[in-house]
């Protein structure tokens, strides 16, 4: 996650390709150099706990923080022969990781789902059309999609309509049932004071505009209006008891509260609460309405500007084995999502790939987290890579209770380098100073435009993870996570002088101990 301008400031969220690579006998950024890939062995090599250079302690003593609420492990990825020094500290003490978790979910994801997997979404039917009549339901079967926005909704029942389908009799099911259970958001308690905000949406199978719906707010001096988009029959945004008041437009959730929903027998009242800045355009997506109603909202509106006609009421329901698929639209391959996911911080496409290694590896009726969880740790044997102590609640990092310790991720990041889906993970992380959740750090720093790096931020934590060429463009594996209650208000400084250093360190002594400068 990221904070935005179209999220509250009051709230805490985490997090969003540009240098030439070579691997393995490639250069980073331009120079010819050979990297040697490292063995999991290579990390045992690295010698016990260092002292910290110097800029992380008066970093660390700056933030008056101890080194106890700090997890580091860095070390060249060279295949060290004798144990070359590297910084160790409490690297086997499991911490919360934030949205660094979402380096497990993306690795494992490219390597069980595969670069070029697609979501999709299907039309079907179980009967066959009379003249332009449906006499049955029209099935929508929600297939993990990542790219099921409104156009594409519109998309899809276009070449329904131009199939000659008109008239759909028996109303419309909306078949989720790829995730058990199939909508995981119901009953589930908030996680923040935020539920209505993107970053906290939980997805389902359909994931249809992610489960969201798109609000305007736009005001002048004297009032401000409020609609949705697509603006739907049957919505009422009532703003009276939003004050206006002379602030920046970047600052519109400073004062925002949570909005009142009230369903009546015509269709929804919205009542906004709190302030809102005067001459102020926003246009944020909600999980207000329960997207069981806007999905059927949007159809039937669609449908019928298309010029068709839908009886009955949209239900939940499985679609029957023996129905014919209509149409398709199919998400963009894994390697493309896993950009946009790892370089915003993407919450609920985190959480959407970790449901999709759950569903793949589900037995029977096992619930998909339970799977999801399951195919994870299967990985992290297979790689040879311990997980005592790590902790996996939904693969995004937006958990209280996800844990993992500084040499999982470590050698994850091994794992990864040595894989053959090296490349796409490298372009998916954000570029120090460049972009994504990173674009302003590092500026000005020998790591900007060289290091990449998943960030993460919760309260409570901070966390950087990912590869750091060095002065000498030796590529580090950096592994940094800090917990600590002013985590976020003074601990990013910390895990940045780490950072820093590595980009800039010329030569390590060979007696293991740190040059400090």
């Amino acid at each position: 996650m990221r904070k935005t301008a179209q999220t509250p400031n009051r709230y805490l969220m985490t997090e969003a390709a540009g240098v030439t690579i070579w691997h393995p006998a490639l250069a980073w950024g331009g120079s010819a150099v050979a990297w040697c890939a490292l063995t999991l062995a290579g990390c045992a090599s690295v010698p016990t706990d260092t002292a910290l250079p110097l800029p992380v302690q008066r970093a660390l003593q700056q933030a008056d923080m101890t080194e106890q609420v700090l997890g580091v492990l860095a070390f060249p990825l060279e295949n060290h022969k004798g144990g070359s020094p590297g910084l160790r500290l409490n690297v086997d003490l499991p911490k919360q990781p934030g949205s660094t978790m979402k380096l497990v979910t993306t690795i494992v994801a490219l390597d069980r789902l595969g670069t070029n997997a697609r979501g999709r979404t299907d039309l079907l039917a179980a009967d066959s059309l009379v003249g332009d009549v449906l006499p049955g339901p029209l099935y929508l079967r929600g297939g993990a999609d990542t790219d099921l926005d409104w156009g594409a909704l519109w998309g899809l029942l276009r070449q329904l309509r131009e199939q000659g389908v008109r008239h759909i009799q028996g109303g419309l099911v909306l078949d989720r049932s790829m995730f058990r259970p199939a909508r995981l958001d119901v009953g589930v308690p908030a996680f923040d004071e935020a539920p209505e905000f993107r970053y906290n949406a939980i997805p389902d199978a359909l994931n249809l505009n992610t489960g969201l719906l798109g609000f305007v707010l736009q005001s002048d001096a004297q009032q401000l209006t409020a609609r949705t988009s697509p603006a739907l029959l049957g919505v009422r945004i009532d703003t009276t008891g939003m004050a206006l008041v002379d602030k920046p437009c970047a600052k519109w959730g400073d004062d925002w509260k949570l909005p009142m929903v009230q369903a009546h027998a015509e269709g929804i009242n919205i009542v906004l609460q709190g302030q809102y800045p005067m001459n102020c355009l926003q246009q944020p997506d909600f999980n207000l309405i329960d997207r069981q109603w806007v999905a059927g909202a949007v159809v039937r509106q669609i449908w019928q500007q298309l010029g068709g006609q839908i009886d009955g009421l949209e239900s939940d329901g499985v679609t029957p084995a023996g129905a014919r698929v209509l149409v398709t639209h199919l998400g963009r391959p894994f390697a493309e999502v896993a950009r946009g996911l790892m370089k915003r911080s993407d919450n609920p496409l985190a959480r959407l790939t970790y449901l999709r290694l759950g569903a793949q590896a589900a037995n029977g009726n096992e619930p998909t987290l339970d799977a999801a969880a399951r195919a994870v740790r299967e990985w992290f044997d297979a790689k040879g890579i311990a997980t005592a102590g790590m902790v996996i609640d939904n693969g995004s990092g937006l958990s209280r209770s996800e844990r993992i310790t500084p040499s999982q991720l470590a050698e994850l990041l091994v794992a990864a380098y040595q894989g053959q889906n090296w490349p796409e993970l490298l372009a998916s992380l954000p570029v120090a100073g460049v972009d994504g959740t990173l674009s302003r750090r590092f500026k000005g720093t020998p790591a900007q435009g060289r290091a990449r790096l998943k960030t993460g931020t919760l309260r409570g934590a901070v966390g950087l993870a990912g590869f750091v060429p060095d002065a000498n463009n030796r590529l580090w594996v950096v592994v940094a996570l800090l917990n600590h209650e002013q985590a976020m208000s003074k601990g990013r400084p910390v895990l940045d002088s780490i950072i820093d250093w590595v980009a800039a360190q010329p030569t390590l002594l060979n007696s293991g101990q740190w040059k400090n400068k």
